[in-house]
């Protein structure tokens, strides 16, 4: 039961940190361009990070295929990972945070989502997080 309350309460918190993020892009779009601007990236990508970050909530959610669930954790997963790098790369730590903070979340979701979910992920390993399992080792 606690491996279900994790999955749910961290996806949750994964989901409202994009949406969150995505809401950001979307209203305050200039000094999303700076920071872009600032990491070295363009700023034509803010529309397309805005729905990206709004499909990848709702494939995760819905999980109306599973194919697509996972295709939107690897994708998450990239975007915070590479996100974090690019803080790091131009020397602020401190603006790393939330990426740091939604890989644990993601990491939590991706691996007690299948506890969760009636479909279950081919990619999880099958050990992970399985009430009972550890007392058969």
């Amino acid at each position: 039961m606690a491996t279900i309350y994790t999955y749910w309460i961290s996806t949750m918190l994964l989901c409202l940190l994009y949406l969150t993020s995505a809401y950001i892009y979307a209203t305050k779009g200039t000094w999303t361009r700076q920071a872009l601007a600032d990491l070295g990236y363009p700023a034509y990508l803010v529309p397309v990070m805005i729905a990206v970050k709004i499909l990848g909530v709702a494939a995760i959610l819905s999980r109306f295929k599973v194919a697509a669930s996972d295709l939107a954790y690897a994708g998450i997963f990239y975007h915070l990972l590479l996100s974090g790098l690019a803080h790091l790369g131009v020397r602020k730590p401190r603006s790393a945070l939330p990426a740091v903070v939604g890989l644990t979340l993601l990491t939590a979701s991706f691996l007690t989502q299948n506890a969760a979910r009636e479909t279950p992920s081919p990619y999880v390993p099958a050990m992970t997080f399985q009430p009972g399992q550890a007392s058969k080792l």
